[in-house]
């Protein structure tokens, strides 16, 4: 696999700081596995840095987003809130512990989660991203045409995202998420703060899985053995949409 820098830099950033970016990014690169080749340098009122990563796949090694089935399990592999952490961050909601255990999280590939995930052979897989989590799990109902069944109780936190919540702090994307998905999300009873952790998009989050409920047992211990951060967090039923409890 190979990997493109694309890289947006201030006039007056000092130098320091951007090679400690990019050598950040080659040595994450490289614990990927993939090839840091090159990339496009441009400069620009505020930093920012990015990577394109072009690849192959074979075909029988695809995970989908519309296989799930009703009876499957539903599991995260990292933990929500990493917008909710760091916009609590700048408004003084949250301390540099909070924000640390957020970054690294945020630097934490789901490549070791991918791989032990693997044999098992999961029915339908997406990565929770800029459409939070409400927003994914409507991507995996819709497209697998069944009903995703989400436990507000099981959702695992980052620390620190519990207290932004509680004080209303919303990410930019929050209201986007709300009108792409909001519709089609049943919040059940449950409070304004999960639904601010479903909607907050999360930056390099983890792995929305689900596979048949009865290898649900071997995965946890599988996981647990490797160090590997798991939480089950609901199921998927016969119907469609998100329901959230």
């Amino acid at each position: 696999m190979l990997a493109l820098s694309i890289a947006a830099f201030p006039e007056e950033l000092p130098l320091e700081t951007a090679r400690a970016v990019l050598d950040a990014a080659a040595a994450k690169v490289a614990e990927a596995g993939a090839i840091l080749a090159g990339g496009h340098t441009i400069r620009d009122v505020e930093t920012k840095y990015g990577l394109a990563a072009l690849g192959l796949v074979h075909p029988k090694g695809i995970w989908r987003k519309s296989g799930a089935k009703p009876g499957d399990a539903l599991f995260l592999t990292k933990r929500l809130g990493t917008g909710l952490v760091l916009t609590g961050v700048r408004e003084g909601a949250v301390g540099a512990a909070e924000r640390d255990a957020a970054t690294d999280s945020m630097a934490e590939l789901v490549m070791g989660a991918a791989e032990a995930l693997r044999p098992f052979e999961p029915n339908a897989v997406t990565d929770v991203t800029g459409f939070g989590l409400f927003g994914h799990a409507l991507e995996v109902a819709d497209r697998s045409g069944v009903r995703v069944v989400l436990e507000a109780e099981r959702l695992p936190l980052l620390p620190g995202a519990d207290a932004a919540a509680a004080q209303g702090l919303r990410t930019g994307g929050d209201g986007r998420n709300r009108h792409f998905a909001g519709a089609a999300v049943e919040l059940a009873g449950v409070s304004e703060e999960t639904a601010l952790v479903g909607f907050d998009p999360q930056t390099s989050g983890g792995l929305l899985v689900s596979l048949p409920a009865d290898r649900s047992a071997v995965l946890e211990a599988t996981f647990a053995s490797e160090g590997l951060f798991l939480a089950r967090v609901g199921r998927v039923e016969a119907g469609r949409g998100v329901l959230v409890a």
